[in-house]
């Protein structure tokens, strides 16, 4: 896929999931805990059938303590996120920019540290760099996939905190444009990753880890309405089925 489809892919999952709160309102929010589900079984499974073979595919030393370090970075994230990965919104209205500051800041890094491996296609997709498979692009649909409910979340903070139309769309497009500019950055130091292909193996390996813990974080979560436990189940299976049949 060529990069300039990779880069409107991310900005317009991000974008739409924007918009669909100002026209749908309440009505998107309701669907949150369904999307999440799906996205998070979907991940997980990504993760386990994908991704977590590919890190190791390279043998090397020690790459668990680059999973569990990224497992520890999304913790450390989500403690200024608030925990928007998992659909969580804590609005306050008329809030300072010193109160989004740490969110977007947190949900930046985690999209910029996850466009670095999608610079697999313009990497001379080549396995033993360390990137994920060109003929494959399960990474790609999990983190739109997840994208997608997390501008939803982020989008419902700012009307819920009141925050004005256009500065709302203008901390959205920053987001957005986090992936991108992962991806952009690995494919500027194309040269120095295919020399050193353990590095971005060992960046993919905390990716990795951070797809563990929000997609586990939001599969343990629980919900008072058993009618929904019954639902999310449906979706848990039916995320992990889809995320067999893509890997």
């Amino acid at each position: 896929m060529e990069n300039w489809i990779t880069y409107l892919l991310l900005i317009g999952v991000v974008l739409s999931g924007g918009l669909l709160v100002f026209f749908l309102k309440e009505k998107i929010t309701g669907s949150l805990k369904f999307l999440l589900a799906f996205s998070g079984a979907f991940m997980l499974g990504i993760a386990a059938l994908h991704l977590i073979p590919e890190v190791y595919a390279e043998h090397q030393t020690y790459i668990g303590i680059y999973v569990l370090l990224g497992f520890l970075i999304q913790l450390i994230l989500e403690y200024f996120s608030q925990g928007i990965e998992h659909g969580h919104i804590h609005a306050h209205k008329n809030a300072s920019s010193k109160f989004f500051a740490p969110i977007l800041i947190s949900l930046c890094i985690h999209a910029f540290l996850e466009g670095l491996p999608l610079a697999n296609e313009s990497l001379g997709h080549n396995h033993s760099h360390g990137f994920v498979h060109s003929d494959e692009h399960s990474f790609l649909i999990s983190i739109l996939l997840h994208k997608f409910p997390i501008a939803i979340t982020l989008m419902t903070l700012f009307v819920k905190s009141n925050v004005k139309m256009k500065k709302a769309f203008f901390l959205l497009i920053i987001f957005s444009l986090m992936a991108p500019l992962g991806n952009f950055v690995a494919v500027y130091y194309m040269d120095f990753f295919q020399e050193n292909g353990n590095i971005m193996n060992k960046i993919l390996a905390i990716v990795v880890g951070m797809f563990l813990h929000i997609s586990t974080t939001i599969l343990f979560e629980t919900d008072e309405s058993h009618k929904f436990n019954l639902a999310k189940l449906l979706l848990i299976i039916s995320g992990g089925y889809v995320a067999y049949l893509v890997a």
